[in-house]
């Protein structure tokens, strides 16, 4: 059993890089403090040979040309740890969370997938620079040898079982990562490398370091073994960017967007996952609340921090960054933030990949990205509650609807189209549904809003109907229906009527002559029609709702 460890060397350089890709030929050192005593807690190679130096002041690191200071972002840390959890559990379920910089893997069973143990470990290192990730890999079958490898040594490292010592043998010692006090005694005696470790006596050494000095003497030994603690796999993919300066403009905005979602959808094809939904979160730079009606103790300049929040809901799981940063440009347009952005932080709700198969007698269709971004176009033109599907509210309400998001019912269409298909194998009878279903069925055309009528009744009973200049008799009315409702908010109280109404010739004659756009849907040129009336109670007034068909 083999065991590949993944190391990232001078982590806290590459979580601001992997943000800025442009810094990665670049000489980088990393400050942290209070201002003004900023110093420097990290630098990358390319620093370290012009001469920066670990806490040396930020006035000093500034000297020196060609070096590109930035501020540590704990966010970028965090979420380029998970980035590396990505790229393990990207090759084996079983992976070890070993310390922010590092990660093992369990290469069991791998080799019908990918390969040689060679091959697997040159494929996490293609896989991580996807990921911006730039990793030292090592692969043997004891676990702290291959961690200590991988701290130690560049590039791919594959150790043979039986020479874990003579391989470790030249390592520094403080690769081991020692107590300071333990690092400053072995220094004292001399004792820089692996090997001088592991040369000296375990008794004598045991009694001047305890127990600390017999693990370290095993660790350089490569004899300690362990078990692997598995780490349980998230589904938790968040991306965050802290900005040094406030930024106002979209252009500016979209530019960081776009490289946040960039690393997120990596992460996701890394996991063969997509995003169902994406949430954007903006920390505001702090400004007056002018908008909010503060009540009258309190300070009406106090400065407030906010937030600012977009949900993309996307129809099918997605993980194409290029779309999704349209979409997210477009509902930024139609709403952007009330003040400068200080901080985005990005998550996505992971779904499986969408898998679609086409059938022969499906009618053709738009690809949902597509028919999304349309959406997305249409919806920062009319706003949000003005496109969509009207979906029938839970509510006696007459004409009741509210707006809600295209969606693909795929797995609808293929519920109906078996339905279909096992119609027309069964045989048909009376009381069948292929019989009901080939019954012709009234349709009704409602009028949006609904227009005013003048009725006249009988014995309680509608006799007479005008409306739009158009006289008939009632000769058959069933009603009333009585409705009314949500007293609390928009109350509502109707009785309504299905009437059947005859015109007379001469009303025929004026609907015939009439260039009132509203008269061929009320009445398509027949004598007779099937009409639904109604009387307003709260109006004190007749309306016509519509006609059946």
């Amino acid at each position: 059993m083999s065991f590949a460890a993944i190391h990232i060397p001078d982590f806290i350089v590459q979580a601001v890089v992997r943000g800025e890709v442009a810094l990665r030929e670049r000489a980088v050192a990393i400050v942290e403090g209070t201002p003004p005593l900023w110093s420097v807690v990290a630098a990358n190679r390319r620093a370290a040979q012009v001469g920066i130096e670990l806490g040396m002041a930020k006035s000093q690191a500034a000297q020196f040309t060609g070096v590109e200071i930035r501020h540590r972002s704990p966010t970028q840390e965090k979420t380029t740890h998970e980035a590396l959890l990505d790229l393990g559990w990207s090759v084996s379920p079983r992976a070890e969370d070993s310390a922010p910089d590092t990660i093992v893997l369990d290469l069991a069973g791998l080799s019908g997938l990918f390969g040689t143990e060679e091959k697997i470990a040159h494929e996490l290192a293609k896989r991580g620079f996807v990921l911006g990730l730039s990793a030292r890999i090592a692969v043997a079958e004891n676990i702290e040898v291959a961690i200590l490898a991988a701290r130690g040594l560049p590039g791919v490292t594959l150790i043979p079982p039986g020479e874990e010592a003579e391989r470790l043998r030249a390592l520094p010692v403080h690769t081991l990562l020692p107590a300071p006090e333990i690092l400053e005694t072995l220094t004292r005696w001399g004792v820089e490398t692996y090997g001088r470790l592991a040369a000296l006596p375990v008794i004598q050494l045991s009694e001047r370091l305890g127990q600390e000095g017999v693990r370290l003497h095993t660790l350089a030994r490569g004899a300690l073994v362990r078990s692997l603690a598995l780490a349980k796999p998230s589904d938790n993919f968040q991306e965050e960017m802290e900005l040094d300066d406030s930024v106002e403009e979209l252009e500016s905005l979209s530019f960081v967007l776009g490289r946040l979602l960039d690393q997120l959808c990596e992460r996701l094809a890394a996991r063969s996952l997509s995003a169902r939904s994406i949430r954007m979160e903006f920390e505001l730079e702090r400004s007056f609340e002018k908008g909010l009606q503060l009540s009258a103790h309190a300070d009406q300049h106090k400065l407030l921090p906010r937030k600012f929040e977009k949900i993309l809901a996307l129809p099918v799981p997605m993980r194409d960054s290029k779309l999704l940063l349209k979409l997210a440009r477009l509902r930024l347009q139609s709403d952007p933030p009330p003040a400068a952005v200080l901080k985005i932080a990005l998550s996505a709700e992971a779904d499986r990949v969408r898998t679609t198969q086409h059938g022969l007698f499906l009618p053709a269709s738009p690809e949902p990205e597509k028919l999304e971004l349309t959406m997305a176009r249409l919806a920062n033109l009319v706003g949000d509650a003005n496109v969509g599907s009207p979906q029938l509210m839970d509510t006696h309400r007459p004409d009741a609807i509210r707006m809600e998001r295209f969606r693909l019912a795929q797995e609808a269409v293929g519920g109906r189209r078996k339905k279909l298909i096992a119609l027309r194998e069964k045989p048909v009878g009376k009381n069948s549904s292929a019989a009901r279903m080939a019954k012709p069925a009234n349709g009704f055309r409602l009028l949006r809003p609904s227009a005013p009528a003048r009725v006249e009744l009988r014995d309680g009973l509608p006799t007479r109907v005008f409306f739009h200049g158009v006289r008939g008799e009632i000769v058959a009315a069933s009603g009333p229906w009585r409705t009314s409702g949500e007293w609390w908010q928009d109350p509502w109280d109707q009785a309504e009527w299905d009437v059947e109404v005859r015109f007379s010739s001469s009303a025929q004659k004026n609907k015939r002559s009439s260039n009132s756009p509203s008269n061929p849907s009320l009445n398509p040129g027949s004598e007779r029609g099937l009409y639904l009336i109604y009387y307003d109670l709260r109006q004190q007034g007749w309306f016509l709702r519509g006609m059946y068909d």
